[in-house]
């Protein structure tokens, strides 16, 4: 590329035009080859392919993308640094509002967030920026090197805080706070930290390694973790209180939904959060090497239209199940699930059934699932979601045949932190209720974000509360005020 003069007689380089390309794809394993195995499917980019495509970044003027990105990541910035080579500056641009940019990189909806409003897309004839794409590269740059520096930590303050599950929520603000110079213990009831990282999301979307990697980040800014410790009736809020100058609640969405239809205790059904926590963290795919045995169907039926629906059906391909079939009762249009994740799985082979659901399950003598009565639907007016409703065509049923289903439509709130401490107000679902922008709740130095409050939602959206809870532990661990709640967070 040419350069022109300017006036002065320095060198001006041309304007990119780069942008008007179609965005650089990621090298990735062939699906007949990746159903065989749990290694991540997308092999990311190489640098050339990072800094080219950090090259259709236009830079503009007005980065709706920041506003797009739920802890305000100063996109423009790092995508600069990412096409000039330095890699290192980009990294802590990105560090400096997000400690995990690796596993952010890898399941955070940016179609819908930073992607959703770029101004290439929004101009209609061009794609986005593959910043999510971007912010993988920088962080998997880093680990490469095999220097990943941990945040610097200020002067002691002397106050202790107790952050309650190490999911993306608490792991935020473990790292805010500590940054801030508190002592930070954080809680978790499973073995290993992580949360929906760990037990939900299925290794070869979000390696374990990667968890464990930014886990070790915290240690090594002091921040203690216990794992095993169950907070609620065994341990009470009001007894962390005692010990503690503030308790941050981020237990998560982790209470299954069923559907409610007959048949559904048999043997064979399983929630999607079991199927995919004896899969994934107890690693049920080395059985009997890793004794946590799972059931391997042959004929898997998989009901839900969202990502977590996606990662059992695709799971259960790796399983080694002959067909996948994922039941959804409204059409390709309205499903949840990024467009990433249905496409991995329709290359992989999942059957897809839309407008159907399962109206009863039916058993074999030794009460196993054999089989599925289902329904069949037409799309109605838009419902409360936005979304056309699903309405039930009279007399068009069939059956199906399969010798496991797994139950992928929603998760709850855990109950255990709300039912053992009703002074925290909570909301008829079960939700913690908090205030917005702070997280506080109706307990003097109980703050509770992320899926326990919002419901089940993104990564990103939980460390967007738990940087919102971090600021506002650190304000009342200064001055102890707790005024009335104001607006609260709504689901």
């Amino acid at each position: 590329m040419s350069d022109a003069a300017t006036p002065e007689g320095t060198p001006k380089k041309k304007k990119s035009t780069l942008f008007k390309e179609p965005r650089s794809a990621m090298p990735e394993q062939d699906p007949q080859e990746r159903i065989k195995n749990f290694r991540e499917v997308p092999f990311g980019y190489t640098p050339e392919l990072a800094r080219r495509e950090a090259e259709r970044c236009i830079q503009c003027k007005k980065p709706h993308c920041i506003d797009g990105c739920p802890v305000a990541i100063d996109i423009p910035r790092f995508i600069r640094q990412i096409h000039e080579g330095d890699f290192d500056a980009a990294v802590k641009t990105i560090k400096e509002t997000n400690v995990l940019p690796a596993i952010c990189g890898r399941v955070c909806p940016q179609e819908e967030q930073c992607e959703k409003v770029c101004n290439l897309a929004d101009s209609k004839k061009y794609q986005p920026v593959a910043i999510g794409r971007l912010e993988r590269f920088a962080a998997d740059w880093e680990a490469a090197r095999g220097k990943i520096e941990p945040p610097t930590c200020a002067a002691p303050t002397g106050k202790k805080v107790a952050v309650v599950g190490a999911g993306p929520a608490g792991l935020t603000v473990a790292v805010d706070l500590a940054r801030r110079g508190h002592k930070v213990v954080v809680m978790e009831a499973l073995h290993k930290a992580g949360g929906v990282l760990v037990y939900g999301i299925p290794e070869f979307r979000l390696p374990k390694v990667i968890v464990g990697r930014e886990v070790d980040t915290l240690a090594k800014m002091g921040v203690e973790l216990r794992t095993n410790v169950v907070v609620g009736k065994s341990i009470p809020v009001d007894d962390l209180l005692q010990e503690y100058d503030a308790v941050f609640i981020g237990t998560g969405a982790g209470l299954p939904y069923f559907m409610g239809i007959p048949g559904e205790n048999l043997n064979g059904i399983y929630s999607a959060n079991e199927y995919l926590t004896r899969v994934n963290l107890m690693r049920a795919y080395n059985f009997p090497t890793d004794d946590t045995p799972v059931c391997r169907g042959r004929k898997v039926a998989v009901v839900g239209g969202g990502n977590v629906a996606m990662d059992s059906a695709r799971t259960a391909l790796r399983m080694g199940a002959d067909e996948v079939h994922l039941l959804y009762r409204r059409t390709r249009t309205e499903m949840p699930a990024r467009i990433e994740e249905v496409h991995h799985a329709e290359e992989e082979g999942v059957r897809f059934q839309f407008l159907t659901a399962p109206l009863k399950y039916v058993g074999d003598k030794e009460n196993r699932v054999c089989g599925a009565h289902c329904q069949r639907f037409e799309l109605g007016e838009p419902d409360a979601s936005g979304r056309r409703r699903p309405v039930p065509i009279k007399g068009d049923e069939f059956d199906i045949e399969l010798d496991m289903a797994v139950c992928a439509i929603g998760n709850g709130p855990n109950p255990l932190v709300p039912n053992a401490q009703p002074d925290i107000k909570t909301r008829r679902g079960g939700n913690i209720v908090a205030e917005k922008g702070t997280c506080r709740t109706s307990k003097k130095g109980v703050f509770a974000g992320g899926d326990i409050v919002l419901g089940a939602a993104t990564v990103i959206l939980a460390m967007g509360a738990g940087r919102n809870a971090a600021q506002a532990i650190d304000d009342y661990l200064k001055t102890g005020e707790w005024p009335e709640l104001g607006e609260l967070e709504v689901k």
